[in-house]
């Protein structure tokens, strides 16, 4: 897959098919619409484009919203592309000029121009332009003059997808996260790079590497235990995540820590990619250090257990994507 994020240094495309959208999650609804995409291509013998938006729209259109919460940020979203077989993404700065855009400038100096599409794979109800004034139906007017077809993602299927996203956030606040990995058709994942914690874990015999993360829009698991696979450089590691406030121990701040079985290499500041595969319990304050200590050896065991049939998703894509940044 070729990754653009300059819009005014594209390759000259010939008549691809392309779809447009925010695409958080890539969840089997988004997944449905790249079948179909890749179908289309194939059938076309053409490339397929899938043009996204960098940051999500809604933090430029509604800038006061507190409420926007992302399953994917870009880095995970261009992983996850990858292994979805998507032929080139391209990242489309949104900004304030660009939500103003009028309508037929969208079509003729944005989409035509930049992409030459054969094909255009858009929802029944999709709206562009300065006040949302262009829809499907002023696509497929100017289909003709831009010789592109406008295919159509119905009602069905876009209203499957809006539910989608909402189950798997609300799946995804209880902590369940097995449920969720079902609805995405692949692991929820959180990319972060990992940072000096306080080595409490190396003391109790647990050590673990702690990840901070850039986008604090990303949703986060509810506090709890989780067997996980954490992707370090070019490899896939088992481990078992810790996110919480450690009760316990009194700090009162949040952290994600992994505990990386029979793992042992100094990787500070290394970016590294964690694959949830299941919940193993939620958090708790316990009354020792060495009562939590005993826990935790439980909670290794419990998620070496839950572990021992499962392998990296997205180590492929992962290992890629690293040497090509």
């Amino acid at each position: 897959m070729e990754v653009y994020q300059d819009i005014k240094h594209l390759p000259a495309f010939d008549k691809p098919v392309i779809t447009i959208g925010s695409f958080d999650g890539l969840h089997k609804g988004h997944q449905e619409i790249l079948d179909r995409v890749r179908e289309l291509s194939t059938d076309a013998k053409r490339k397929n484009v899938v043009i996204t938006f960098e940051p999500h729209p809604r933090q430029v259109i509604y800038p006061r919203d507190n409420q926007l919460r992302l399953l994917t940020d870009l880095e995970e979203k261009t992983i996850i592309m990858a292994y979805y077989d998507v032929d080139y993404l391209v990242v489309v700065p949104f900004t304030v000029e660009f939500s103003q855009m009028l309508a037929d400038d969208y079509i003729e100096n944005f989409l035509v121009k930049s992409f030459n599409p054969g094909k255009i794979v858009i929802g029944y109800d999709h709206k562009f332009g300065l006040n949302r004034q262009g829809d499907i139906n002023y696509l497929k007017w100017h289909s003709e003059k831009f010789d592109y077809e406008v295919v159509e993602i119905s009602e069905k299927q876009v209203n499957d997808i809006s539910v989608s996203s909402t189950k798997i956030r609300n799946k995804l606040s209880d902590g369940d996260v097995k449920r969720v990995n079902e609805l995405l058709g692949h692991p929820y994942v959180i990319i972060g790079t990992v940072v000096h914690g306080q080595k409490l874990g190396t003391e109790i015999g647990f050590p673990t590497a702690n990840i901070s993360f850039k986008n604090q829009l990303k949703l986060i698991p509810p506090d709890g235990i989780y067997a996980v696979i954490i992707n370090v450089k070019d490899k896939a590691h088992k481990g078992v995540m810790y996110i919480g406030n450690k009760p316990t121990l009194g700090i009162n701040k949040k952290s994600l820590e992994v505990h990386i079985f029979d793992f042992d290499d100094d990787i500070y500041e290394e970016t590294v990619m964690v694959e949830f595969i299941d919940h193993v319990r939620a958090d708790q304050r316990f009354g020792s250090v060495d009562e939590m200590a005993r826990q935790i050896s439980k909670d290794k065991d419990a998620a070496i257990e839950i572990l021992k049939d499962s392998t990296s998703t997205f180590n492929k894509q992962w290992s890629t994507y690293r040497q090509q940044k």
